[in-house]
């Protein structure tokens, strides 16, 4: 079996354990197709809603490839999927991997020994700040000062977890009281006023994540967005895995423009990754239909982004591999740099 030549805990290939995995995803079934399961996070997030649109996409341009979605628990939650050969391919975020290799975050205290080759860009997530009516929050220099409920997105989320770095170092994360119930949860809890202010986000600048727009519709029109200041603006500068956008606000149903037209946001884009037990052929023909057949994506996604060669490239990171088949991609488009490491497909 090929590896990548690095044999500390740092293998990006799966080794003898991805045998496991392959007898349940990434094989030949009876109709020839490739099976590809991608863990595509919760029921009503952005990944699972891009993950199924990229399904009917191979369901109905490919003579390669099948897709199958599996719910998970978010991007940073689906690293340790991968390395418990739980998922052969998944949606991540470029924080999250960086976190894994570094062993830092979540991951300083239970690393993985194992992460997937890269794939290609998918979205970019804009994270924002909304008050909620009745809770007294209008800033974030409020948020400082604490002493409110909050809800950072759900723990195992990639947003979740840069968000939770961003909130710390300006200081927020330790004056409030947080949140942790699940995306299909808070709807419920905004209804119900149990939070004061909440982070919520949007696909590619198109729509809200179907979880947030429930909170939309579930706050009796008592949603807005909270004034932010240079200094939480300089904490995103800051941040190597975010980056600040100002933008109008996009997929609300009410006017949340109270206290601001502008939503300030760090922006988080993700990209699909595979495991190399996943052929070559496979991941060629996955981003393929990314490019050719984004009409029939973005008809079951309309938060889907104009896929080009450039953007589906702009999430490879320089010392993690990129999965073979998305090489030849690359490269057959070129936007192949040759200071990326190849993954070797097994």
């Amino acid at each position: 079996m090929p590896h990548s030549g690095k044999q500390n805990r740092r293998n990006f290939l799966k080794g003898a354990a991805a045998v496991g995995v392959v007898s349940v995803a990434g094989c030949l079934g009876d109709d020839e197709l490739e099976t590809v399961t991608i863990g595509g996070t919760s029921s009503g997030s952005s990944t699972q809603a891009a993950g199924q649109a990229l399904a009917r996409a191979a369901s109905e341009e490919s003579d390669v490839v099948e897709v199958s979605v599996q719910e998970t628990d978010g991007w940073t939650a689906n690293l340790y999927e991968y390395d418990n050969d739980q998922i052969p391919a998944m949606g991540v975020d470029n924080n999250s991997m960086s976190k894994a290799i570094a062993e830092e975050g979540p991951f300083a205290d239970d690393p993985v020994d194992t992460l997937p080759h890269q794939g290609f860009q998918f979205t970019a997530l804009q994270i924002h700040w909304v008050g909620l009516e009745g809770g007294g929050v209008e800033s974030v220099q409020d948020l400082r000062d604490g002493g409110y409920t909050i809800y950072p997105i759900q723990p195992g989320f990639g947003t979740r977890l840069l968000t939770e770095e961003i909130l710390e170092d300006a200081g927020i994360w330790e004056e409030n009281e947080i949140s942790n119930v699940d995306t299909s949860d808070i709807p419920g809890q905004v209804e119900e006023g149990n939070v004061d202010a909440l982070c919520l986000y949007g696909s590619n600048g198109v729509e809200l994540a179907s979880w947030c727009q429930e909170v939309d519709v579930r706050s009796g029109d008592g949603l807005y967005l909270l004034e932010t200041d240079e200094e939480f603006e300089q904490t995103i500068e800051d941040h190597p895995g975010a980056l600040l956008n100002h933008h109008e606000p996009y997929g609300y149903e009410q006017d949340v423009t109270e206290l601001t037209d502008e939503a300030v946001s760090w922006a988080l884009p993700a990209q699909w990754a595979f495991g190399p037990q996943i052929s070559a052929e496979a991941t060629y023909d996955i981003a393929r239909l990314a490019l050719e057949h984004d009409d029939v994506i973005r008809e079951a996604d309309e938060t889907a982004p104009d896929f080009t060669p450039e953007y589906m490239a702009e999430t490879v990171m320089d010392d993690v591999p990129v999965h073979e088949g998305v090489a030849d991609f690359f490269e057959e488009e070129g936007v192949w740099d040759d200071a990326w490491e190849r993954g070797e497909a097994e």
